[in-house]
């Protein structure tokens, strides 16, 4: 066992990094206000948690509500650019078991969620599901012991359905990413909103009139689609579901396969999930000067090593953004070496809407506790949380905002369920 209670680049940066968690604190009321409501009962003491997300600002307050419910927390970042520093030297300065910095290899990636593990938790709480396939994989052993876990977005929650399919799932995860509250608004707006931010952070390029295109029209890519139509670009959208196609068309926007886009796009954005989206062919056919990045969970969605051997020469231009040359004169420019365009040049998800992803991760977990307390497991399985937690975080954010909605009476919820009424 590592006697290192945390790994992280500079533990100098911890005020500012502490500035930045202010800020966020100050944004994130609903997350506030499950911390102050659960401080003095504590319903996780005695519970240890240990957890694979990107430490940014909005991380830190997830941490932070955690602790201040009782909780030991042992934490690592779930992608090898997406680490704030700042951050990460503040929760570590706060007495925080963290294992997290921007820029590490596949190794080092590794032996931070294995640290993590090195405390034996009971709860885990992914972002892609690394933590839980380390589990599975390597520490068979603490499974028993391990009451159950939550998966923040789509990739992870797909990959975990197809483990339980084949009975390879050993303990019961809940799927925070399908709550309404989350994907229709952080997948959305905070995707659409954060990979423009990347985007502009690392090109400072006009995004009016430039041809962009979204490789996938689920809720990540048509918030970025949307984002980006609504700063002047001509958005195209390639796509392989047909109902998703058909959607992104009648939105407004332009549909083709990624060989004909790759020959007039001026920016690309893959938002999928799935590998090689962009290949060696469709490199050689872009613009001089194309940008591409990607905003997917995993880097190969661009197939990076088939761009390379078309290369002559590579060279950082500016931070996040590397000018390949290639072969055939065309220079093509690639951000966040294909890594989360959104958190790697820019700071992740507004805090707003992280606000209610994180009180459905919240949530999540203390069913899981209360359930365990009261004497019961979850089945071992994918499961969804009830549709009345997303509707009382809903209710909690507009109240936040000081917007105020109608209520149904008692009439009108027996006629929604009167099947005798006719018309």
């Amino acid at each position: 066992m590592s006697k290192l209670k945390f790994k992280v680049k500079d533990l100098k940066l911890a005020p500012q990094g502490k500035m930045k968690i202010e800020w966020a604190e100050s944004r994130m009321p609903v997350l506030s206000a499950l911390r102050e409501k659960y401080k003095k009962t504590k319903p996780f003491k005695g519970f240890r948690i240990a957890g694979c997300l990107h430490v940014t600002k909005e991380t830190a307050v997830l941490i932070k509500t955690f602790v201040d419910a009782g909780a030991e927390v042992s934490w690592s970042g779930c992608n090898p650019l997406s680490t704030q520093d700042d951050v990460a030297a503040a929760l570590a300065a706060d007495g925080i078991s963290i294992y997290a910095w921007n820029g590490m290899n596949t190794e080092e990636f590794y032996w931070c969620i294995e640290r993590t593990l090195d405390f034996k938790p009971q709860l885990t709480l992914d972002d892609g599901a690394d933590l839980i396939f380390t589990v599975h994989k390597n520490h068979t052993e603490l499974i028993p012991d391990i009451i159950g876990g939550t998966e923040e977005t789509t990739t992870g929650v797909h990959r975990l359905r197809k483990m339980a399919e084949k009975n390879a799932l050993k303990y019961p995860v809940f799927a925070v990413n399908d709550m309404i509250t989350k994907w229709d608004f952080d997948n959305v707006y905070g995707t659409g909103q954060s990979t423009i931010d990347g985007i502009l952070r690392a090109t400072s390029v006009l995004i009016a009139g430039k041809n962009f295109v979204v490789a996938g029209y689920g809720h990540c890519g048509s918030g970025v689609a949307n984002r980006a139509n609504g700063l002047g670009a001509n958005v195209i959208v390639t796509e392989v579901k047909p109902t998703a196609a058909l959607k992104a068309t009648l939105e407004g926007h332009k549909v083709m396969k990624m060989d004909e886009a790759a020959k007039i796009g001026d920016i690309f954005v893959t938002a999928t999930g799935v590998k090689d989206v962009i290949v060696g062919r469709h490199f050689l056919a872009m613009k001089d000067g194309a940008i591409v990045c990607n905003t997917g969970h995993y880097d190969c969605e661009l197939n990076l090593v088939e761009l390379q051997k078309v290369t002559k020469t590579k060279r950082t231009i500016r931070p996040n953004c590397e000018e390949y040359t290639l072969k055939n004169g065309k220079r093509i420019f690639v951000l966040a070496k294909g890594r989360l365009v959104n958190l790697s040049a820019a700071e992740g998800h507004p805090s707003e809407v992280m606000d209610m992803s994180f009180a459905n991760q919240f949530n999540a977990q203390l069913a899981l506790v209360t359930a365990y307390k009261n004497g019961k497991r979850y089945p071992i399985g994918v499961h969804k949380l009830p549709e009345e937690m997303d509707q009382e975080i809903a209710r909690l954010k507009l109240e936040t905002m000081n917007i105020k909605i109608d209520k149904l009476t008692k009439e009108q919820i027996k006629y929604i369920d009167d099947y005798s009424e006719g018309t």
